[in-house]
């Protein structure tokens, strides 16, 4: 029997590890040659084919997506406040004085920047409109109620002078007791 400390006498010698090795570096290939350009056949060596098919078979691979070169456009300064503007200028409570300074504010923010913003010029005009309409619709409510109650004071007074009589007012005929009954006098 053999003890691995000691070995029998007609046994070799202990063999070395091996040493490693780097592998060998991956072989280099060359690119593989352009598809030679179609010739015509010989004459008689095919059916004659049509002029317009091509030469090659379609390979059934679809076209790659096309790219869109550049960046999204940049937001105009502004614009958000022309947006707010618009609003305002045609919310029907008043606020189309806060809408034509916030759309100058945002023309002015615009133009700095040299882009253009026509939601600030449109609230800039539609605001405006809004404020010369609303000013000529104030004139003529105070002045059609001055009118009536100018006429009113006209018909009592003529009333007070002359009780038994009537009076004509928006029309209609009254009597001046009834107007003066009315008008708590």
């Amino acid at each position: 029997m053999t003890d691995p400390n000691h070995p029998a006498p007609d046994a070799q010698p202990p063999v070395e590890p091996p040493v490693y090795t780097a592998p060998a570096a991956d072989p280099t290939y060359a690119p593989p040659a352009p598809p030679a350009a179609p010739q015509a056949p010989a004459y008689g060596e095919y059916a004659a084919a049509p002029p317009s098919a091509p030469a090659y078979a379609d390979n059934g691979y679809a076209a790659a997506p096309a790219y869109s070169a550049g960046y999204p456009a940049a937001p105009t300064p502004g614009r958000t406040m022309g947006i707010v503007a618009l609003v305002l200028a045609i919310v029907p409570i008043g606020l189309q004085l806060v809408g034509l300074i916030l759309g100058i504010v945002a023309l002015v923010q615009s133009r700095k920047a040299g882009q253009k913003n026509g939601i600030a010029l449109a609230a800039i005009i539609v605001s405006s409109v809004l404020i010369v309409l609303g000013i000529i619709a104030t004139i003529a409510v105070v002045a059609w109620f001055a009118t009536q109650g100018t006429d009113l004071v006209n018909q009592v007074t003529q009333c007070q002078a002359d009780p038994s009589g009537s009076v004509v007012f928006n029309g209609v005929t009254i009597s001046c007791q009834e107007l003066l009954e009315q008008s708590n006098r």
